[in-house]
Formats: C-alpha cells, structure tokens, sequence
C-alpha cells in the first residue's frame, strides 16, 4: 500500500524559491514509492479564515475547501514546507491550515523549512512543530532545513553544488522517518478507533 502523502506549500510572493524544496520533496517521496501531491495555497486560494470547513453545514462548504477537506481526510501524512517571514511562519500556509482541524487528526507531519539566508528557516519550522501539534498531528523528528535555497536547489528543484548534496543525504532519513509513523499510524487506526 502507497503511502498517501500531502506536501504543502504556501508562499503568496511572485518570485518563489521555496516552490524548488516542495518539488524536490514531492519528487523525492515518489521515488520512494509514496503517493506524493504539492498542495499549493497560492493556487488554492482559501480566503482569509472567518469560517472553519467544520463551520459550514455539510455541502455547503466553497468548493475549493470541501476538495482539499477531502484530501486531507484522505491522507496518511503531511509535509510542511515552510519560509520565514520575521522569526515565523508564512501567513499563507498557516492561513490554509486554520481552515481544518479534526480533518488533521491522528497523522504524523514532518516539516522542511527554507530562507534564502544560512538559517535556513529554522525558527519557522520550529514554530510549526508546536503549530502541527496543536492541530492533532504527530511531528516526527526529523527535519529539512535549506538556506540558502538559491545555492542548494536550481529553477528545475534539482540539487546543485555541496549544499545540495547535503540536502540529499538528509533527505533518506527525513523520509525514512515519516514512513515509519505512517506506516504505525496507519496500522493502529485500523486496530483501534482513535479516542476522538
């Protein structure tokens, strides 16, 4: 069975470098047999958050929202692929994720993060995991962290020079890490109803 993967993104901004690290990701966890699909916010295009897909009677939910709930209820897994903007995350990305909450329930996340400096967006991807896990998801360990992206990725999201063979290495135990709590994950919801 494929892991069903959901890899999303969520820069708003016209000349996007993060887009490179979500491609490489969703390449990646193809090679590796999983089930991977870029979930873009940009192209999504939710509205500012006033009402939660739950807060919607059912069927009546735009239908942009009730097509990514679907997916997401669907899912086994979730990569966040994160920027920083001031120390925290992109309000795009975080904007989407707001929408849903019971839908995230009981899968594990994992989170790249990127900066086109050397921190490579760390102190978002450390404000996701408290994020992540506040929503219902099991954040695993292991990280992505690129900066700066523009000397690790080229315009086609290939790995280019030292940085991007660094990526690459880091790249196995990143996924090795999010298989495994999904393949646990997945087997413990067949075996007993989560509590709520």
């Amino acid at each position: 069975m494929s892991d069903k993967i959901l890899v999303f993104y969520g820069s708003y901004r016209s000349d996007r470098m993060g887009v490179r690290l979500a491609d490489y990701v969703v390449a990646g966890l193809k090679a590796r047999g999983a089930e991977a699909e870029l979930v873009d916010a940009k192209a999504v295009d939710l509205p500012m958050l006033d009402r939660m897909y739950k807060e919607y009677p059912k069927g009546t939910a735009p239908a942009a929202m009730e097509a990514l709930a679907q997916k997401i209820i669907g899912a086994d897994a979730f990569v966040f692929i994160t920027g920083e903007y001031n120390w925290g995350p992109q309000p795009g990305l975080k904007n989407l994720t707001d929408h849903f909450l019971e839908e995230w329930f009981w899968r594990p996340a994992a989170i790249a993060s990127y900066s086109a400096g050397r921190f490579s967006g760390v102190r978002s991807g450390t404000a996701w995991h408290s994020i992540l896990s506040e929503m219902g998801m099991v954040v695993v360990s292991s990280t992505l962290a690129v900066g700066p992206i523009s000397q690790t990725l080229d315009d086609q999201a290939q790995p280019v020079g030292a940085p991007g063979q660094s990526l690459d290495k880091s790249f196995g135990r990143f996924a090795d890490d999010l298989a495994w709590w999904t393949e646990a994950a997945r087997a413990q919801r067949a075996r007993r109803a989560p509590p709520y």
